[in-house]
């Protein structure tokens, strides 16, 4: 069984998919293409920019976003006005001629692609997600695990322990997604802060597997990334028998820049605990770099098994998004037929057992 451990569903983006306003929700995704891995343009003559317009320098809050005229565009793009002139990011493939992926979408795809399961994840510029995962979840029970989501800086909030709550009695949300998504509120306080151990105990008492993504941010750099990173760590040494995966996988700007992983042993020591799994997931970072079938993606993924084992690597695809670079049967092919240092066992694993075993899904 082939599982997806990355993939979305989600509402139309021009209107506020279940946040409390469709403002709110162009906030978050002006925030999310501050610095893309997608590809940004002039409106009128398609040069290639970047994206700097979007925010000030030295303000990585939501202050510091700039008034743009930020929208929701066509063509899978994200539009926004600068001194007069039009703009956008290619966030989503040129083929989504409107910005909305339907369960059915998903499920269309996944047939074609060869791809049994998906774990939808979450975050806010997809919006506030935990209804419609469940209803994608319930309407196609053998075809999606639905991940819950909430704004992560308020987690110490009586109305957001009563969501974690919400979503899995009421709903029945399997797994968190957390995004470390901390620039609405400032960055005062990071995932390992005291007055978030309620809603950590609260997720391990659930039992819900956690699928974490960590950013480089508010610095934007490889000491920013350590220190989130770090700041993760106290939560595996603190509960080393639940289980945490580390969404995207090891940044390869910082660590892989020659073409092969070289972690600081502080680094790789986190890495390296019992209770997190690692996503195998290149092309959409660097997909608009290298080209399928993406033999640099395939050596660090020899080196993250020949480091670590193929227990510890779970495959996923950031679908929709990652059509900007390729199509998702070529996402899965690129380990399923061109990884041939990996064996039948190993493939097996990283596809889909791994995940199975972690989210109890069954074939």
């Amino acid at each position: 069984m082939i599982i997806d451990c990355h993939a979305h569903v989600f509402q139309h983006w021009q209107g506020a998919c279940g946040h409390e306003s469709a403002d709110v929700h162009l906030k978050y995704l002006q925030k999310v293409v501050t610095r893309p891995a997608a590809k940004a343009y002039r409106a009128r003559d398609g040069k290639e920019i970047r994206p700097t317009m979007l925010f000030r320098p030295g303000d990585n809050t939501w202050a510091g976003l700039t008034d743009v005229n930020f929208r929701v565009g066509r063509y899978g793009q994200l539009c926004f006005t600068w001194e007069g002139e039009d703009y956008y990011v290619q966030y989503q493939p040129v083929g989504m001629q409107e910005m909305i992926c339907p369960p059915e979408f998903m499920v269309a795809q996944m047939t074609y692609a060869g791809v049994d399961h998906c774990v939808l994840q979450a975050g806010g510029g997809y919006g506030a997600m935990n209804d419609y995962n469940a209803f994608a979840q319930s309407q196609f029970a053998g075809k999606f695990t639905g991940l819950l989501n909430i704004d992560e800086a308020t987690a110490d909030r009586p109305e957001t322990l009563a969501e974690v709550d919400r979503a899995v009695t009421k709903l029945g949300l399997r797994g968190l997604y957390y995004a470390q998504e901390m620039s609405r509120h400032g960055y005062a306080r990071n995932v390992d802060h005291p007055v978030f151990a309620p809603f950590w105990e609260k997720i391990v008492g659930y039992r819900l597997p956690v699928l974490i993504e960590l950013s480089s941010t508010p610095s934007y750099d490889a000491a920013g990334y350590i220190g989130n990173l770090k700041a993760l760590d106290a939560l595996l040494r603190r509960y080393p028998a639940h289980r945490f995966v580390l969404v995207m996988g090891p940044p390869v700007g910082f660590f892989a820049k020659d073409g092969r992983y070289d972690f600081p042993p502080e680094v790789e020591a986190i890495y390296r605990r019992d209770n997190l799994l690692i996503e195998v997931m290149f092309p959409i970072t660097w997909g608009g770099v290298w080209d399928y079938p993406y033999p640099e993606a395939q050596a660090l993924i020899r080196d993250m098994r020949d480091r670590w084992g193929a227990a510890k690597l779970v495959w996923g695809s950031d679908m929709p998004n990652v059509e900007r670079f390729c199509t998702y049967r070529q996402c899965v092919d690129y380990v399923r037929r061109h990884c041939s240092f990996l064996n039948a066992a190993e493939k097996d694993l990283i596809l889909g057992d791994n995940m199975a075993a972690l989210l109890d899904i069954k074939a």
